[in-house]
């Protein structure tokens, strides 16, 4: 299925770079969702069924896929909005579908990829089709964007590449040259310790331009502000989830190992000045979009945190991570809506939302509690399970500063959605506000609400899935 898939989306993707009519392009859209949909139903119904030499679903891989499975619905419906409204011509329509598509493909492949190396190649397409997506508006400020994620992104990858050569070192020792995730995890008390450290040092440092983490979080803040909104949602959800599976499977091998504590000791520090970034910004910050992507910071530095805690606390992230996708990603949804009333980006240039969109300023709202973690927020059960994990694991100084850091995002988030919200906006013409169908606000009251069925009350097959991605750390 993975090859028929692979062939599908490349076909698709060809011919809408090359198609120049409206209603073929979306056709394709819908032939390529029902695709994308069929591989997440086939290869759940297959789990852990070694497929196309280098692809292995196994739960982590899964519940990863049937989360883009979800969201690229709405993305592709709010790309089309998005494009329509702006009047786009047919190829530069068609480009940034097409690159969408890649994009998609590309992301879905590396949570399927079974082998290092496989995960790098598709990373690497990752970078390529997001950067044409960024480049999407081709001014200056959208061209600087871009040249920054790439540069950064060209750095990430060199050094997982070099991380890969470490960890093909350290295979030697064992006798091995299989570089397959499988293999890694059988034989890891045989890797050299030497170089299985410089292995995951290099790779961990590498993912965290696409995970967003220091050092390299400063990739994804530009891309996302500078993409279109649909393109940020995306880039702010399902490609982070890409850099948690490139560090998470890393991680598995070297908790087999007593180099276990010192992995720890690298993702904690890590996690904590990610969080520490997110909060000096958000308290300063006064870009809506960029408020955003400090926010995907500040809950990958949780999610990592969780990781690093062990117990409860893997379970707790892998639950935050597909949590987070879908509450991020209506919050990006709706920034579309925010800026065809105000035309700026800027919370100085907004304000009064609820009286000029009262579909889209709940949204808000409900966004900004569920990002903050606030009850009836599912990530509250996740980030309360995180924090069970750090006191159980004695980091009680961890704990207390994260508490005190997160106390003052929630202060710097809700000063600004509320002034979007309320605050009358200086110099705004009422008479010529566009009026927004609260059907466009739909798809983001219903990614939110699937974050609070999953967190609590969630399918017993959704339970499972994260319990058996769990076990691949003792």
């Amino acid at each position: 299925m993975i090859g028929i898939f692979l062939t599908g989306a490349l076909v698709i993707g060809g011919l809408l770079f090359l198609n120049r009519n409206t209603f073929v392009n979306y056709s394709l859209l819908i032939v390529y969702l029902v695709l994308l949909w069929i591989l997440g139903i086939y290869e759940y119904n297959h789990l852990n069924v070694s497929q196309f030499v280098f692809f292995k679903p196994d739960s982590l891989g899964i519940l990863l896929l049937l989360t883009i499975c979800v969201v690229s619905i709405p993305a592709f419906y709010h790309s089309f909005r998005y494009l329509s409204r702006r009047n786009e011509d047919s190829r530069t329509r068609g480009l940034f579908f097409a690159a969408m598509v890649f994009f998609i493909t590309a992301c879905a492949m590396s949570y399927l990829a079974a082998h290092i190396a496989v995960i790098w190649i598709f990373v690497e397409l990752t970078t390529l089709s997001a950067s044409t997506l960024i480049y999407h508006h081709r001014n200056i400020r959208a061209l600087e964007g871009v040249w920054k994620y790439v540069f950064i992104c060209a750095i990430s990858i060199t050094f997982i590449y070099v991380g890969i050569l470490f960890l093909s070192l350290s295979l030697k020792q064992a006798g091995l040259e299989d570089m397959s995730f499988d293999t890694l995890y059988q034989n890891s008390n045989n890797l050299n310790p030497f170089w299985l450290k410089l292995a995951f040092l290099f790779i961990f440092t590498g993912f965290t331009a696409k995970i967003g983490l220091v050092p390299m979080y400063t990739a994804g803040i530009d891309a996302k502000d500078k993409a279109p909104g649909p393109a940020g949602a995306l880039l702010s959800g399902v490609l982070m989830n890409v850099g948690f599976v490139g560090i998470y499977r890393v991680y598995a091998v070297i908790a087999h190992t007593p180099l276990r504590q010192w992995a720890d000791t690298i993702i904690l520090i890590a996690a904590l000045l990610s969080v520490f970034v997110a909060t000096v910004y958000m308290t300063r910050i006064k870009n809506i979009k960029r408020m955003f992507a400090y926010s995907s910071i500040e809950h990958m530095g949780l999610v990592m945190l969780g990781l690093a805690a062990g117990g409860i606390g893997v379970y707790a992230a892998i639950l935050h991570l597909i949590l987070h996708t879908f509450v991020k990603s209506s919050l990006f949804f709706q920034y579309n809506q925010i800026y065809r009333i105000y035309q700026s980006k800027s919370i100085y240039d907004v304000g009064n939302y609820f009286k000029y969109n009262k579909a889209g300023a709940i949204v808000i709202l409900l966004g900004f509690i569920s990002a903050t973690a606030m009850p009836p927020s599912g990530l509250f059960v996740s980030e309360f399970l995180i924090f069970q994990s750090l006191f159980e694991a004695h980091h009680i100084v961890i704990l207390l500063v994260v508490l005190i850091l997160l106390t003052m995002i929630i202060w710097g988030f809700g000063s600004n959605i509320f002034k979007l919200l309320f605050t009358p906006p200086v110099g705004l013409n009422e008479n010529e506000l566009p009026r927004i169908s609260p059907w466009e606000s739909l798809s983001q009251y219903i990614l939110l609400a699937l974050a609070v069925y999953l967190a609590y009350n969630p399918p017993a097959t959704f339970v499972t899935l994260i319990q058996d991605a769990v076990k691949l750390v003792p």
